[in-house]
């Protein structure tokens, strides 16, 4: 059978964008955390959306999985082959297809296929002077079909929404192989279903995206970036507060607790820019605008309780060293990770502001009951923090543990990441059985065979 499906591949796409040496497949087959892998009959490098559909008909008809996959920069193994499965399936990778066309700076739009990386798309942007709406640390790797297919947010959600808000038309290939969506980026297409919204946030499961009308957004020039220390958590919120008052340029509010910063300054080798008291936190504050925003996040901060220290910068290699505290937390962990011997368990939930500061305790003890470093940070505009536990043994037990206190407090158990293969069991926690009735039926249309990367999103797999 193997001989079969790869011959049937190779006469779609060709013999050199059908991998299947060992060797060659490695890197598709594991996720970054280093967590979740598994072996796959063959990586399928598509080029165009005639291709992918073609690949999708010929798997479906001789029931092979497909696990799409962009930038292979998932933390929760959705983009990476099952350890075990009865049938046989293969990567279908994208990266291939990173074409940007049809720039319409009237319109603010422009059309990228689902390989391309962030990165691009705001090069691509920057060069017309546009901007992009979506920022995050993996903005080199990660693609514009990942970041739909998780619906992403990263740090400028607080100004512009997640993935799903930028997306104005879709193309997108179903499990039967039917093509849907349109590309013409019309405001105001009202008409029947609206694919973004369908798709945004399915994961590979209802469909592959193969290229999106994305949204652009103003290129602003004056840019301020501030590392701020404050007493606690609820210092924080609080100053969050003023800002979203008073600071029109506000594009990120970006939280860093001590753990985090410490992490980050040995990885770097640098001293950390602003002090902090034991029990305090820091916070990363972006303004952008087209008239200089220093007075605004000034008066802001002088109104604020608990404000310790700040470290200002506008421009150059002052303000990227700054950033480089947010945008390297991950890259510091995965360094001291490599160096314990165990991938990092990461946990990325959201609740309500008001529950920030129990959150972090509940989290906190988790960690000392199993022996492990918890690395917490993430986007406090949206009570989104990234729970990472370095040396965790018990895996399962922590997990347990935050997300079922994060849904008794009215959070997520997943805020930009997904919910992948890590978790899928506790999908209960957040949705009701009509929900995940519903979900059911929705995908057996879509995708009739169930081909479509199995076991994600699914509760009892």
């Amino acid at each position: 059978m193997r001989d079969r499906i790869v011959a049937g591949l190779t006469s779609i796409v060709g013999a050199t964008d059908v991998l299947v040496d060992s060797d060659l497949r490695r890197t598709y087959e594991t996720d970054w955390t280093g967590r979740f892998s598994g072996t796959c009959t063959a990586v399928v490098r598509t080029s165009s959306t005639r291709e992918v559909a073609e690949v999708v008909r010929f798997c479906n008809s001789e029931s092979v999985d497909i696990i799409a996959q962009g930038g292979n920069t998932g933390l929760v193994g959705g983009g990476v082959p099952r350890s075990s499965s009865d049938r046989p399936s293969i990567v279908l990778s994208l990266c291939r297809m990173n074409s940007i066309r049809d720039l319409d700076t009237a319109a603010a739009q422009v059309t990228a296929e689902a390989g391309t990386t962030l990165s691009e798309w705001r090069d691509h942007a920057r060069a017309s002077g546009l901007d992009t709406p979506v920022d995050f640390a993996a903005r080199d790797s990660a693609t514009i079909g990942g970041a739909i297919a998780t619906n992403a947010g990263g740090s400028r959600v607080l100004r512009y929404g997640t993935m799903r808000q930028q997306v104005l038309g879709i193309e997108a290939v179903l499990g039967n192989g039917e093509v849907v969506g349109s590309l013409s980026g019309l405001p105001k297409e009202t008409v029947g279903l609206n694919w973004p919204s369908v798709l945004a946030g399915s994961e590979g499961t209802a469909a592959i995206v193969t290229s999106a009308r994305l949204r652009l957004v103003p290129r602003y020039d004056q840019t301020i970036t501030a590392l701020v220390s404050v007493a606690n958590i609820g210092a924080a919120v609080e100053l969050l507060g003023q800002l979203r008052k008073s600071v029109s340029s506000l594009d990120a509010v970006e939280v860093i607790e001590p753990a985090a910063m410490d992490l980050v300054a040995e990885h770097l080798d640098v001293e950390q820019p602003v002090r902090a008291s034991q029990v305090g936190t820091y916070m990363l504050i972006d303004c952008a605008g087209h008239n200089d925003p220093s007075s605004e996040l000034a008066d802001a901060m002088a109104a604020a309780n608990g404000v310790i220290d700040a470290a200002i910068a506008t421009e150059g290699p002052p303000r990227e060293r700054l950033l480089a505290f947010r945008d390297r937390i991950t890259e510091a962990i995965a360094t001291r990770a490599q160096r314990i011997g165990l991938p990092p368990l990461k946990l990325d939930v959201a609740v309500p502001l008001n529950a920030l500061g129990q959150l972090l305790e509940i989290a906190q003890q988790a960690a000392d009951d199993d022996g492990a470093l918890l690395v917490p940070f993430g986007h406090l505009a949206e009570g989104n923090i990234h729970l990472n536990y370095l040396g965790a043994t018990n895996l399962d037990q922590v997990t347990e543990t935050v997300l079922t206190k994060v849904a008794e407090m009215g959070g997520t158990i997943s805020a930009e990441h997904g919910i992948g293969i890590a978790k899928s069991r506790w999908l209960h926690l957040i949705r009701s059985p009509g929900d995940l009735a519903a979900q059911r039926a929705v995908r057996r249309v879509l995708d009739p065979n169930g081909i479509l990367n199995p076991g994600v999103l699914t509760p009892d797999a």
